[in-house]
């Protein structure tokens, strides 16, 4: 593919402040805590802030448990003073072992929430003009050993003291990514110690650290302060480095003919299931004394009875590579390895890599990590798109943008909660452009088979030499070298986790070449496993070839059809970022992200500028958005009417997103290979580019994916009126039979369907149910309409799937026009195509209130999880579908339980229809005053609310 001439560079006009980390608010069953419940508690400002004094073991590791952090304006005293044991911190702050300054001052209640309304405008940038303390201390028991400094994650850069002295250098300590091993055994002595880092401001612009883009509102502070583990090591005199492992898959060849697991016979891992591996361990060994010394390396492979060993004599200072291969111990040649796989193709099998040294018969260094066996390739097609496979299958990249918290706080339990809610609305992967995230993400990554797409971002420094619409600054030398550690050194962390798919190194434009040279050295210096892209948008470098993929937006509204056409964003090739723009939150999280003013605002003023919508001119308003939202639909009559016909529109526009991208996925002619919606979540409350919202509630956008992501799923082309059934199951299932039947908006049938003896393949193979007649061609449409007094244009199809034995596996409900959207393509720019005529589904506002009953019962089970099972019956009399019908778990008070994954929601059911949805939850604690009661609160398009109170066992 050839890069359009307007690029989709210009999308980041407006840059803003740097973040690392991720997520931050521990999501629970009653209401949610504030920012600073996840950080330490702070005392008085008036006591002295000292963090308990880290200890560290002999021949052990730790990470620094918290700072006392202030600004250094306000600290008239010498490095040399603020670095040693005792120094007084009265008046200083508490911050986290992970924590911008920021994010101390938020928990600690100096500053407020900054995700409601416009608080964080009155937090003044001035405070942080000037460098910060950071300042912890660790206890060692002796000095026997030699300990050192092991961490990255600074932004922007830092002086680095222990014990009064200076050990590194800002112009050392620079950038986000670098990682630093600072040895300091001459410093330390037994009992406390301190490290002090002198944190220098960050500006994106004019560091290679990360910012905020057009995302969000960027942070005051710029995210300066320590956002990743700060370890102290202690080792004997040979230390261990670098350890890994290089894995080799052999995956046999595809069936000639054949493109899925059907040719494999298999059902249960695919055609490379008992494909055989062989396994290659590596690491530095270093002898840091001043004398040759002679250790012994072994290595083990946990669940594979392998160990390995070999005597290594290294002369004083010296450091050498140590290689296990095959070729040299057969045992590395595996000949049916449990592979990992992606969640829904396989089981996600690890192995633990342990290597350690020992001089004399003592341990003098230890490392361990897990690794898995995959084979990923993604060669570029005839079309020039990247189609990925993952041991020998086909795999469709489903994938969404991801956003770190703002503040960067890290919370596992809250990430694990977004990963869990990507993983059931059917997504398989995350793009991280920049922001790449600590550890403890891959891991669970890796744990929950959930793939990641890293890569560094657009628009500011990092690509400050090729990107004229961005605002980054040129590179110097040391900016050059600063990159290239980087990469050095995000490979070497990232390269043996077996969700990482590729890295991109780059995003709107590829590296210049001397960077990519370098870029691409430091990744082969690491092993680097998966295919390396030049960049995210459609550009070929001469090292690396054709990205084979293509950043054509759009970035605001456009209708459903649009992605049916493979011009521009539409459903061909590899887009690895684009959606319809706004994604307006449920109304419980919008009443806690907007002032009683600013909601009125939103549904009265559709022209208005949107403080939560983004910095960038182009996107502060919801105009388009709105302008379709009043044309399509209605003008809003209030703020409710406004957020129930923004959840129609955005659950029909992402569904139609996602399911143009699967039926494209078989096309001859330019296949879809993936998708990467922009994006999965906000890094705060947000107005836009959200599948959840911060608080992880689920509403119309959310819902929309989950169904068209459906593992065996039926669903209507908005292009050709064709109905095809999706299966992303490994095998090919048989016996399915399809039905289609239209409605108007009494509920009156105009048109029933059914087709019997379906079948389809496994993999992503689609197979063509029908194809729907023209509904201007529907006898009576127009009398049934005008009768019933509402437009003639709008009417409903109801798709259901069901299997052999007749248990219906799928259901899908469309709201459709006769009258089309009519799109201008001549005059699209690089963020949507306009709109020049809107279809008519005003027709919607004249179904008559539908009438549901339910029954609830919530079950507790081990491990403080809960489930609440659901049976909803349209009990109307008449015709009328219950159209969208939504359930949310509250509590007493009526705010929602979260997080919550339901297996299905917002669905349609018809009179006399039925359906049973569970919701998986955290078990709620008893009643009281601070939450009640757990309560189903049920509402829809028309529907009136309703709560019900599950029984319980």
């Amino acid at each position: 593919m050839s890069q359009l001439p307007r690029p989709a560079h210009a999308r980041r006009r407006r840059v803003a402040a740097v973040a690392l980390a991720l997520l931050g608010l521990l999501l629970t069953p009653a209401a949610l805590p504030s920012a600073a419940a996840l950080l330490p508690e702070a005392g008085p400002r008036s006591a002295p802030i000292a963090p308990i004094a880290t200890t560290v073991a002999p021949g052990g590791t730790a990470a620094l448990t918290g700072y006392a952090i202030r600004s250094a304006a306000e600290v008239p005293d010498t490095a040399a003073a603020v670095s040693t044991p005792g120094y007084p911190t009265a008046g200083w702050h508490r911050a986290g072992p992970r924590s911008t300054v920021l994010a101390a001052l938020v928990a600690d209640g100096t500053h407020p929430d900054p995700f409601y309304s416009t608080d964080q405008q009155r937090i003044p940038r001035r405070d942080f003009a000037d460098p910060w303390w950071y300042r912890s201390d660790f206890t060692l028991p002796d000095t026997s050993e030699r300990t050192s400094l092991d961490f990255s994650g600074v932004v922007s850069a830092a002086d680095v003291y222990v014990n009064g002295r200076r050990v590194a250098s800002a112009a050392e300590v620079a950038g986000m990514y670098t990682r630093h091993e600072i040895d300091i055994t001459r410093l330390v002595r037994a009992g406390t110690n301190t490290v002090a880092f002198r944190i220098h401001p960050n500006d994106p612009r004019k560091h290679l650290t990360l910012g905020w883009l057009d995302w969000l509102q960027p942070p005051p502070d710029a995210n300066m302060g320590i956002v990743r583990d700060v370890l102290v090591r202690r080792r004997g005199s040979v230390s261990l480095h670098d350890a890994h492992v290089v894995t080799r898959l052999h995956v046999p060849p595809p069936a000639p003919g054949s493109s899925s697991v059907e040719s494999t016979g298999s059902s249960s891992g695919a055609g490379a299931a008992y494909a055989p591996a062989e396994l290659t361990v590596k690491a530095r060994v270093r002898n840091d004394s001043p004398e040759t010394t002679t250790a012994t390396v072994s290595a083990a492979i946990g669940g594979t009875g392998i160990v390995l060993r070999e005597d290594v004599t290294l002369r004083a200072q010296e450091t050498r590579t140590l290689v296990f291969a095959p070729n040299r111990h057969p045992q590395l040649r595996l000949k049916r390895p449990a592979l990992w796989w992606p969640a829904g193709m396989g089981a996600q099998n690890l192995y633990g890599l342990h290597v350690t040294a020992t001089v004399t018969g003592r341990r003098s260094d230890s490392l361990r990590h897990a690794f898995g066996i995959r084979d990923v390739k993604a060669p570029v097609d005839p079309a020039g798109a990247r189609r990925y496979t993952i041991n020998g299958r086909p795999l469709l990249i489903r994938g969404a943008g991801w956003s770190a918290d703002e503040l960067l706080r890290w919370n596992t339990t809250a990430a694990e909660d977004r990963i869990k809610a990507a993983l059931d609305a059917g997504l398989n992967t995350f793009r991280l452009e920049g922001h790449i995230e600590p550890d403890e993400f891959f891991d669970l990554a890796d744990r929950h088979g959930f793939l990641v797409l890293p890569g560094w971002e657009c628009c500011d420094k990092w690509e400050g030499p090729v990107n004229p619409t961005g605002t980054g600054e040129k590179w110097n030398a040391a900016d050059r070298l600063t990159a290239r550690a980087s990469m050095a050194a995000e490979a070497a962390r990232l390269r043996d986790h077996p969700s990482v798919l590729s890295f991109l190194i780059g995003s709107d434009f590829a590296p210049d070449a001397q960077t990519e040279r370098d870029y691409l050295d430091a990744l082969r210096a690491a092993d680097w496993p998966t295919p390396v892209i030049p960049a995210a948008s459609a550009v070929t470098t001469a090292l690396s070839g054709p990205s084979g993929m293509r950043m054509t937006g759009p970035y605001d509204w456009v209708p459903p059809s649009y992605w049916y056409d493979k011009r521009e964003g539409g459903a061909t090739g590899f887009n690895s970022e684009t959606s319809a723009g706004p994604s307006i939150p449920t109304l419980d999280t919008l009443r806690r992200t907007l002032s009683p003013a600013e909601l009125e605002t939103l549904w009265k003023s559709p022209s208005a500028p949107q403080y939560h919508r983004s910095p960038s001119r182009t996107f502060n308003t919801l105009k388009l958005f709105n302008d379709a939202l009043t044309h399509r639909y209605g003008a809003p009559r209030s703020l409710a009417d406004y957020v129930a016909k923004a959840q129609l529109g955005q659950y029909e526009n992402v569904r139609a997103q996602f399911e143009a991208y699967a039926r494209n996925a078989t096309d001859r002619t330019g296949p879809s290979t993936g998708l990467v919606y922009w994006m999965f979540n906000s890094g705060w409350t947000s107005l836009h580019w959200q599948l959840v919202d911060r608080y992880l509630d689920q509403g119309g956008a959310y819902y929309g994916a989950k169904k068209a992501n459906e593992p065996l799923h039926i669903q209507y082309s908005y292009d050709d009126r064709t109905v095809a059934v999706v299966n992303r199951r490994a095998a090919a299932v048989s016996g399915l039979t399809a039905r289609v039947t239209l409605f108007d908006t009494t509920g009156t049938s105009l048109y029933d369907r059914t087709v019997r003896g379906l079948r389809v393949g496994g993999d992503g193979a689609t197979t063509t149910a029908l194809t729907v007649p023209a509904v201007r061609g529907l006898r009576g449409l127009r009398a049934v309409s005008a009768a019933a007094g509402g437009p003639e244009s709008t009417y409903l199809a109801r798709l259901t799937l069901t299997d052999r034995a007749g248990r219906e596996v799928s259901r899908n409900v469309y709201w459709l026009s006769t009258r089309p959207d009519v799109l201008d393509y001549d005059a699209g720019d690089w963020y949507h195509t306009p709109t020049t005529a809107y279809g008519d589904l005003t027709g919607l506002n004249s179904l008559a209130a539908a009438t549901v009953s339910a029954t609830a019962r919530t079950t507790r089970h081990a491990g403080s999880v809960s489930t609440t099972t659901v049976t909803i019956r349209n009990t109307g009399r008449g015709n009328t579908p219950a159209l969208l019908t939504d359930l949310h778990l509250v509590d007493g008070r009526g705010a929602p339980v979260l997080p919550v994954r339901w297996n299905d929601n917002q669905i349609s059911l018809w009179p006399g229809e039925s359906a049973v949805l569970t919701a998986e939850h955290r078990t709620a604690g008893p009643p009281g005053p601070a939450g009640g009661a757990l309560r189903v609160r049920i509402s829809g398009w028309n529907t009136p609310t309703t709560h019900i109170t599950p029984s319980s066992r």
